[in-house]
């Protein structure tokens, strides 16, 4: 039986801007799901939901092996690498030292990566991704079939255009997962990227485990409501405790499109990838752009990789007395090894809110 804590957290990002069109209105009637298609979380043949009020997500059920404490606990999640860029993963409890806004605290506990993971995909599935999506269905599906451990772990599936749609629901079972995306449909639509990882990380917000999203997307959005910022979707991930990695698909199909790294530096490609790179700093996660084949698979290995090395840090806050909503900073090293490169949220509000 694992214990695992839950909490509400919470973390700003400050100084970013987010660059997507507003809308005040619904598309257009996303297409019918084909015949055939009975994966659960499917939305029946006959549905027809406006892109501006989705269909509510269902919330993930209660693990019978997982108990629930409630405490106002924050959970560091932290990945360490050597000079050379590989793993540390020999690390003690009293190899880190943490600091919230600059003064040393103690930390209560560490776990390893045998802690359960929670992970949703979100699948860009819009008409801006068209080229290699056969491709990056094939590379999803291998990392599935890496990075979930069916005696501990589960995973969701999403798909996003200009509305979010949960296509499998949390499962141990990686054959649903294969499933739902073999069958995807052809890519359509406009892109509300922030909107969808709202709803991801508040379906995850119910579950119990090491939260994680995996985006694959090239990063813009087209389509989110003028009232989603990027500083709101980083708040609602840090509340509901989700590290984001994304592999972003923006280089991929330049490549595949031209035969050459890099790609046209507009405006509002500039603006997906910083949107991207501070999501994933923020919440400790990464961001990979391959541009061919064999760094997609790379880069999806990686992030299994790294769920696998990782420390989880636990820190019991003392903030009686504090005004709830302040934000605290977080700031971890490893003691007397200065060289080591660590990757972890980057703090946390009182309370959660």
């Amino acid at each position: 039986m694992k214990v695992l804590i839950s909490t509400f957290v919470l973390i700003a990002a400050a100084g970013c801007v987010s660059a997507q069109s507003g809308r005040n209105k619904p598309s257009e009637t996303p297409t019918p799901t084909p015949p055939g298609r009975t994966a659960a979380g499917y939305i029946p043949t006959e549905a027809k939901i406006p892109a501006a009020t989705p269909t509510p997500t269902p919330k993930p059920k209660d693990d019978p092996d997982i108990i629930k404490v409630d405490a106002a606990l924050v959970p560091i999640p932290v990945s360490v690498s050597d000079a050379s860029g590989r793993a540390v993963t020999n690390l003690k409890l009293a190899d880190f030292e943490l600091k919230i806004d600059g003064k040393p605290v103690e930390l209560s506990e560490l776990t390893r990566s045998e802690s359960p993971i929670r992970l949703a995909m979100l699948f860009d599935n819009s008409s801006s991704v068209m080229i290699a999506r056969e491709f990056e269905k094939d590379a999803a599906v291998r990392f599935f079939r890496r990075v979930i451990r069916p005696d501990r772990d589960q995973a969701a599936l999403f798909s996003l255009s200009d509305y979010t749609r949960l296509e499998q629901p949390l499962t141990r079972d990686v054959s649903l997962l294969t499933q739902a995306i073999r069958l995807f449909p052809e890519p359509k639509g406009a892109t509300a990227l922030l909107d969808g990882i709202i709803e991801v990380a508040e379906y995850l917000k119910a579950s119990e485990g090491r939260r994680v999203v995996v985006i694959v997307s090239d990063g813009e959005d087209t389509y989110s409501d003028i009232k989603t910022t990027l500083e709101g979707v980083i708040k609602v991930l840090q509340v509901s405790d989700c590290q984001v990695y994304v592999v972003k698909t923006k280089e991929f199909e330049n490549f595949k499109r031209t035969g050459q790294r890099g790609g046209n530096a507009n405006i509002r490609a500039l603006t997906a990838e910083r949107r991207m790179l501070e999501i994933a700093e923020q919440t400790g996660g990464a961001v990979y752009s391959p541009i061919d084949e064999e760094e997609m698979n790379a880069a999806f290995a990686q992030i299994s990789a790294d769920l696998s090395q990782q420390y989880v840090l636990s820190y019991y806050p003392d903030d009686d007395g504090e005004k709830r909503g302040d934000f605290r900073n977080i700031s971890l090293a490893v003691k007397g090894r200065p060289n080591m490169t660590i990757r972890t949220r980057k703090g946390y509000y009182v309370g959660g809110k």
